[in-house]
């Protein structure tokens, strides 16, 4: 069993962060949505090559390289909102017509921030068998905590969280 890791882990920093920003009614340190579209562009420029790096790593493995990463680049998304999309296609995902894999950045029209999202994402696999394997889930475990806090919070709100409350001094930086 694997110890509990410092409390300065940078997934609990993001939702700190995310609940200080809902709290404050900011997005770091932006309030109008201007300011807050100019950072989301910012942040989708620094997700670049990692959203990439991670279609490249499963293109390698699972697509023996037969795959093509692409992005959109920011543009406009139905509800006028902000997107930025990564896609990992291939040939038999096309011929069976079906979405690439999909990640977005999106900031929607009447969201107070911008949020990653998959394009099917809903269910990951659990195929394991070992300690090292279940070591290994770590980082998506967290993912899920962190996605399921979010979504809690959509249900509610933010005060729900109790680092969040107003007058709680908690370093999200």
């Amino acid at each position: 069993m694997s110890t509990i890791t410092s409390p300065d882990a940078a997934y609990t920093k993001a939702l700190l962060r995310h609940f200080s920003d809902l709290r404050d009614g900011t997005h770091g340190e932006a309030v109008s949505r201007q300011d807050k579209e100019d950072l989301f562009r910012a942040a989708a420029d620094l997700l670049e090559p990692y959203a990439r790096q991670a279609l490249n790593e499963v293109n390698e493995v699972l697509m023996l390289g037969q795959g093509t990463v692409e992005s959109s680049g920011i543009g406009r998304s139905p509800d006028t909102g902000l997107i930025y999309s990564w896609t990992l296609g291939w040939a038999e995902q096309r011929a069976a017509g079906i979405p690439p894999i999909t990640i977005h950045a999106y900031y929607g029209r009447g969201f107070h921030h911008p949020h990653l999202r998959g394009g099917t994402v809903k269910e990951w696999p659990l195929n394991v068998f070992t300690p090292e394997q279940a070591a290994q889930e770590l980082p998506i475990l967290r993912a899920i905590a962190s996605a399921e806090i979010h979504n809690l919070v959509f249900l509610s709100d933010f005060t729900i969280v109790p680092s969040s409350k107003p007058g709680t001094t908690t370093s999200t930086r």
